[in-house]
């Protein structure tokens, strides 16, 4: 079998599974989750070289509890806060050319929010008024799908400038810009007929989901930059060889873990102003 479609056949298979398992139930949606988010710990943890015993443990349980109990307001911004401060770190170390070590503290720290703390914020992200609403995270990777096929097609077919060449020597500034007006299109019609707001709502829906695709755009293309960074600290190609073709979990969730909290931000944003 050729690697395109090895390839093909294993984002097939992958693609089905999310979307089933997110569209199926809450249930379904948690126990994917949940299973997605032990393998990117594993997988992590052997990118950073640090034991997988402790993270698996704080991880699982974590994901257990975010997942059965509802917390409150507070909890959830001090869960954010945290998040978004190693994110900032995780910023910070894509953008220092210079540095090719991470200090252990510093690896355990990565581990927990990079990726277990994006998962937990992921799993609270469907849920409006207490109610399971699967087409929002459904939407939420429809962008990011979006960003990521059209920044590839224009930035091969008219790509001429380096986004950020010593990290990822592939992506262009044009196939940057390229995806982002695609993602923000694709937000649009999102936004109009998938959700299909009542008219009186309409103009807000566009709002909200052209500003959640330009959110989606920028920051998933610097989660893939970011593991990107992560690889070539360790060496390695890939993080991972759970998806024939594609490489690990954690190459397919990057983009996802790193754009959840900004996205939550914003929803937290939109909640205040409400």
């Amino acid at each position: 079998m050729s690697e395109s479609l090895t390839r093909f056949l294993s984002g097939i298979v992958y693609v089905t599974l999310l979307l089933g398992a997110t569209s199926y139930s809450m249930d379904s949606f948690f126990i994917l989750f949940g299973f997605f988010m032990l393998i990117a710990i594993y997988e992590f943890c052997g990118l950073v070289h640090i034991n997988r015993i402790a993270p698996l443990i704080i991880g699982a349980a974590a994901f257990y509890w975010a997942s059965q109990f509802r917390t409150n307001k507070t909890n959830d911004i001090l869960l954010l806060i945290v998040t978004l401060f190693i994110s900032i770190k995780c910023l910070l170390l894509l953008f220092n050319f210079k540095k090719e070590h991470i200090g252990v503290w510093s690896r355990y720290l990565f581990t927990l929010g990079y990726v277990i703390l994006p998962f937990l914020i992921l799993v609270k992200i469907p849920f409006s008024n207490n109610e399971y609403r699967p087409k929002i995270i459904i939407s939420i990777f429809l962008l990011i799908w979006t960003n990521d096929t059209f920044a590839y097609i224009v930035g091969k077919t008219i790509g001429k400038h380096k986004l950020l060449e010593k990290i990822s020597p592939k992506k262009t500034i044009e196939g940057f810009l390229g995806g982002m007006l695609f993602t923000i299109l694709v937000g649009y019609l999102i936004s109009r007929y998938y959700f299909q707001p009542k008219p009186e709502y309409a103009d807000t829906s566009v709002l909200i989901w052209t500003v959640s695709a330009a959110i989606i755009s920028v920051f998933s293309t610097l989660g893939d930059l970011i593991e990107s960074k992560f690889k070539r600290i360790a060496g390695v190609k890939d993080s991972g060889k759970i998806m024939p073709g594609h490489g690990g979990i954690l190459d397919r969730l990057d983009s996802i873990i790193f754009v959840t909290p900004f996205v939550f931000l914003f929803y937290q944003i939109l909640d205040y102003v409400s």
